[in-house]
């Protein structure tokens, strides 16, 4: 960038400008000058946009405008109110520790600055007011707190003078310094207050608490700090105190950590590593430096990092490091230097980048490796092995010290030539600064770790030596650096989406042909024969390398997901009672209050009573009444399983039946709806926008499921209100209220191969949409109509009016698709405000390329990943499945000639029934693979569908064997073959099931012909359970006496043809033989 000339040396007038130049003058602000040499241009801000302009500015310590500027400057008061009363709790409880017995604590905040710095002051600025006041002195005593500043400021700081009263009972003065005065009088007053409150004499001197490394910078603060040492003040250093006020988080601040560290690990995963990978495949010859502007450009514009993050509230930490070629600094200070990247064999490349969110810093540094030698894989093994032990070891309860102990510990063991090497320290706490002094996690730190600290677990090797004469990989050193937050039992390491897997993190060269590698610079290869890049990912070597890769990843999670399991079910009871809702009692039915109520007998024939849901049977010569829902099956009482009557009119016994069951199954939807309602969560009321602000609005949309009654369908509006959205049509009655805190999951599908552009909720809790209870809501488009050619001839590809109608078509889809992009694009907005940043909420996006056909319910339907489910939402039922909640996941009847395979998804909550997606095209088997890996899923494979309800009931009832044995290995299908080459039952405890059944008994052939027994899908499948258990009715003895003569007459075929018919039978399902005494069913594999 040309550098401007200098302005003249005279100092600005008044009046602010001069031939050639322009000049904006505020003793509040800093002076910008800008040369302009072709014409004078004078820009004229009223006082107020400056005051915007400066307060705005987000960029903690740099002092350098951010985009925010045009943001119109508020103070938080609720989060205002939280905070000082934490400031002054944590002042008076630890007064004479961490606060250096200070009976005042006076910071004062310098002027802005163009360097990157981090500064106590200015983290306090944002941390209780929310934005930083330059060139401010706060000064905090038990009875009022003072501000010395500009009139603009005083005139924004007034609305924190009552909630300062009523949280800790405090008076706000302000003390407004003019432009042209030095602030010593104020200063005067102040210290007078000082002494005031104190009731100091003359012999005892208060206590004033200051930041003692900040220096003051300016003629305000140069002033101040002058005054204050000649005051007659004891001073004292309260950075401890500040350190410990900052060290935990509240909600609000780990949302902006966690959005960090995914801007963070976006950049690393989506520019930097792809952006590397192609320099060492392709031979470039790329700069550090080159490298750092590309990330750090990256960061500040998060949509090149795939991140939809807002570019106003993103900063660096750091400018982004890369390393290579034998020069290494593993300080946080280090830098970019212009030599090019060195990616020969055995060389290192050491990056580390760092972001901010709302000024709260994340951290992930990482070591890559060139065809690595020996020592660099086993020092990277051991370091990758402390790294999370240190991690491991933030729990609280343990001193920051257990951190580095726990690595100096692995690093002893495992590789005791390397400890001289091994970093003194194993990072620092984090927050508003970069590195929060006193939380450092070193050997000697004794204060204590509490859950929601944010620290930078940052540990390496310095200075190792290869074997070779070649100074570029002579030395070398090892780095590892996650953000990580101490939770209430086991931490979070926010930042492992970048992965630092050997596998992930090694290079190699192809080495078809050995000969020997001489070190080259790729500056001097500028010309020469036409030679093909030998460098070649290990990503890329073919499927072999990919499944070896693979498989090296899924031993890993195997590892990592038994220990997981295990944790879990030493923590859950043994309890299993059953979670459904009681049914009513026989004592709640009553279709009769006392014997007068009932109809007079009409000829002694079955009546149905369908205003008291009766039916009326004649028994004995009397009308004996049964409330329609004992009928056939009650949950837990007496009930008329079966009775028999004769009929002289046919007619009139197929009424009967038709009426008992239409009354029947009314009862039975209504009760169910009734028991439905009494299990919802009670929401809270949806509040309109009203006059705050005009309601996102998309509409003519249909939704799903449909309201009920029989009137004609109509479409809706949905509309996005202050906390939740509201769809409704033009009946009064036909209206949902969607709250954004039930939100689990927000959807929003394009149409692209579909006939509908869709949003779909999924959602915490239940709710009603008519008289439907639901967990899925979803509003959309059709983008196409259905058209039928009436003369069902084939219209030419070239007929102009087919080519119109198509143009007409994809027009409006596109338009459809927009204008759902448009609603989406500013709801994602409104989630971005203060009051939802803990619900965490963005609409997600399937990603078709994906995708793969598979049968989840009872239809094939094209189901896709997205960045946190698998869903499919276009069929119903929908599927909605949370990444976050699958245990493992098997692929099942996977095997050579298969042409489908299945997918069983079995989920963490063990009483949960597992998912099965059934006949997945084989050709989709690597790339779910794949997609389950990059995913952090484990996942198996079997040949046959395995019987998962005894599994997991196994699993539950016996927790300890189950991980005694190697938890969820038995499982795996290499390991298993090999371990039971000569035994024919390998899987123990895990028995595959010929058939998993399709409910929770099988009623298998009955052919009774109750009156109700022919009743649709709607009822349980418990009701069968129940009824077997009661006795054998005549149609079922019947069925034993025939199939008994079938045995006999099979007595005559010969001891040879009835083995061969049995070992055909049972063979292929691999279970023992049922003792009923049937034909046994042809097995199936689900």
């Amino acid at each position: 960038m040309p550098k401007l000339p200098q302005p003249p040396p005279h100092p600005p007038s008044d009046q602010g400008h001069t031939f050639g130049e322009v000049v904006i003058l505020d003793l509040d602000l800093r002076i910008e000058w800008k040369w302009k040499w072709i014409s004078v241009i004078l820009w004229l801000l009223s006082e107020n946009e400056l005051l915007q302009l400066k307060m705005a500015d987000q960029r903690n310590g740099s002092g350098q405008p951010s985009n925010a500027a045009r943001n119109v400057y508020a103070i938080d008061v609720e989060k205002f109110k939280i905070r000082l009363k934490a400031f002054y709790s944590n002042w008076n409880e630890n007064k004479a520790g961490l606060w250096g017995s200070s009976d005042v604590i006076a910071i004062a905040t310098p002027p802005p600055s163009e360097d990157l710095r981090y500064l106590k002051s200015s983290a306090l600025n944002i941390w209780l007011l929310g934005y930083e006041f330059p060139e401010t002195v706060m000064v905090f005593m038990k009875g009022q707190i003072h501000f010395l500043c500009s009139q603009k400021k005083a005139s924004l700081l007034e609305v924190v003078k009552k909630p300062a009263r009523e949280v800790v009972g405090v008076d706000v003065m302000m003390h407004v310094k003019a432009k042209t005065d030095n602030g010593t009088d104020l200063m005067e007053a102040i210290f007078r207050a000082i002494r005031s409150q104190l009731g100091a004499d003359e012999q005892v001197a208060p206590v004033v608490g200051h930041i003692v490394r900040e220096a003051p910078e300016g003629n305000l603060l140069e002033t101040w700090s002058e005054k204050l040492k000649g005051a007659g003040f004891e001073l004292a250093d309260v950075t401890n105190g500040l350190s410990d006020l900052f060290a935990v988080k509240d909600a609000d601040e780990l949302i902006n950590v966690k959005k960090a560290a995914f801007l963070t690990c976006s950049v690393m995963n989506n520019v930097v590593v792809p952006k590397l990978e192609n320099a060492i495949d392709e031979e470039k010859n790329i700069t550090h430096s080159a490298l750092m502007d590309e990330a750090e450009k990256a960061i500040l514009d998060p949509t090149r990092a795939k991140a939809k993050l807002k570019a106003d509230n993103v900063d660096i930490c750091y400018p982004p490091i890369f390393q290579s070629g034998g020069e290494f600094d593993l300080r946080p200070s280090a830098a970019s230097n212009d030599e090019s990247l060195y990616y020969d064999s055995a060389s290192v490349i050491i990056i580390a980048v760092g972001s901010r969110y709302n000024s709260y810093c994340s951290n992930v540094a990482r070591t890559l490796m060139i065809d690595a030698t020996p020592l660099q894989s086993k020092a990277y093994a051991v370091l990758l092995k402390a790294q999370e032990a240190a991690i491991g070891a933030l729990k609280p309860g343990n001193k920051l010290s257990a951190a580095y102990l726990a690595a100096l510990s692995v690093v002893e063991k495992e590789a005791p030539e390397l400890v001289p090497n091994l970093s003194k320290s194993a990072g620092t706490g984090m927050g508003l600064e970069f590195r929060e002094s006193g939380l450092n996690l070193n050997a000697k730190n004794d204060r204590m770790v509490k859950a929601k600290m944010v620290l930078n677990v940052s540990l390496g090797f310095q200075n190792l030596h290869n074997q070779t004469k070649n100074p570029k990989i002579q030395n070398f050193s090892l780095l590892l650096a996650d953000t990580v937050i101490a939770g209430d039992q086991n931490p979070d390491v926010v930042t492992s989406k970048s992965s630092k897997a050997v596998k992930d993190v090694t290079y190699s060269f192809n080495e078809g042909e050995e000969e020997e590698q001489k070190p080259r610079a790729r500056a001097e290869m500028n010309g020469g024969e036409n030679l093909m890049s030998k460098t070649t990912l290990r990503s890329d070597n073919g499927e072999i390398s990919k499944e070896e890769l693979r498989r090296q990843h899924q031993a890993e999670l195997a590892r990592q997901k038994n220990e997981e399991t295990a944790r879990r079910l030493a923590g859950v009871g043994s309890a299993n009672g059953d979670s459904r809702a009681a049914s009513k009692t026989s004592a709640d039915l009553v279709a009769y209050k006392n014997v007068n109520d009932i109809p007079p007998a009409r000829d002694l024939m079955i009546q149905i009573d369908q205003k008291n849901e009766a039916v009326l049977l004649p028994i004995y010569g009397s009308m004996v009444p049964f409330h329609v829902s004992t009928i056939r099956t009650h949950q837990g009482a007496i009930y008329l399983k079966e009775v028999s009557f004769r009929s002289k009119d046919p007619r009139h016994i197929s009424e009967v039946v038709q009426q008992i069951k239409t009354l029947r199954r009314h009862v039975m939807a209504r009760e169910s709806e009734r028991a439905e309602r009494a299990t919802l969560v009670s929401q809270e009321k949806l509040q309109l926008a009203g006059n705050r602000f005009k309601p996102i609005r998309l509409t003519d949309l249909w939704i799903r499921p449909v309201f009920g009654g029989r009137g004609r369908k109509l479409p809706g509006s949905l509309e996005a209100h202050v906390n939740g959205f509201r769809y409704s049509t033009s009946r009064a009655e036909e209206r949902v209220d969607v709250m954004y805190a039930n939100i689990k999951h927000a959807f929003f599908q394009p149409a692209e191969k579909e006939m509908i552009t869709l949003l779909h909720f999924h959602l915490h809790n239940h709710i009603m949409v008519g008289n439907k209870k639901t967990k899925d809501v979803q509003f959309y488009i059709e983008v196409m109509d259905v058209v039928q050619t009436l003369g069902g001839g084939k219209r030419s590809a070239y007929d102009p009016d087919e080519i119109e109608e198509e143009q007409r078509e994809r027009e409006r889809k596109n338009k459809i698709n927009m204008g759902f992009q448009s609603f989406v694009n500013r709801v994602n907005d409104l989630w971005t405000q203060p009051q939802f940043s803990g619900l965490d909420l963005e609409f997600d996006q399937p990603l078709r390329e994906l995708g793969f056909h598979g049968v989840p319910h009872k239809v094939t339907s094209f189901i896709v990943p997205t960045s946190s489910c698998l869903v499919e939402l276009v069929e119903t039922p929908f599927l909605v499945v949370t990444l976050g909640e699958i245990e493992i996941v098997n692929l099942e009847r996977v095997g050579l000639g298969q042409k489908n395979f299945d997918m069983t998804i079995v989920f963490k909550d063990f009483k949960r029934d597992v998912l099965r997606i059934d006949s997945i095209p084989s050709t989709a088997l690597d790339g779910i693979k794949e997609w389950l890996d990059t995913t952090d899923i484990k996942y198996y494979e079997s040949r046959l569908n395995l019987n998962w309800r005894q599994i997991l009931k196994t699993i539950t009832d016996d927790p300890q064997s189950f991980i005694d044995d190697g938890g969820w290995e038995f499982l795996n299908l290499e390991a298993s073959d090999s371990d039971s080459d000569n035994s024919e039952d390998s899987d123990q405890g895990y028995i595959p099931s010929d058939a998993e059944p399709d409910s929770e008994t099988e009623e298998e052939d009955s052919d009774s012909e109750s009156l109700v027994e022919s009743e649709d899908d709607e009822e349980d499948d418990s009701e069968e359970d129940s009824e077997e258990e009661k006795g054998k009715t005549w149609e079922e003895l019947e069925r034993e006496a025939s199939n008994a003569d079938k045995e006999k007459a099979n007595d005559s075929d010969s001891e040879q043809e009835r083995n061969r018919r049995k070992a055909k039978a049972f063979g292929k399902s691999r279970a023992p033989p049922r003792p009923a005494p049937r034909m046994p069913k042809r097995p199936k594999f689900r």
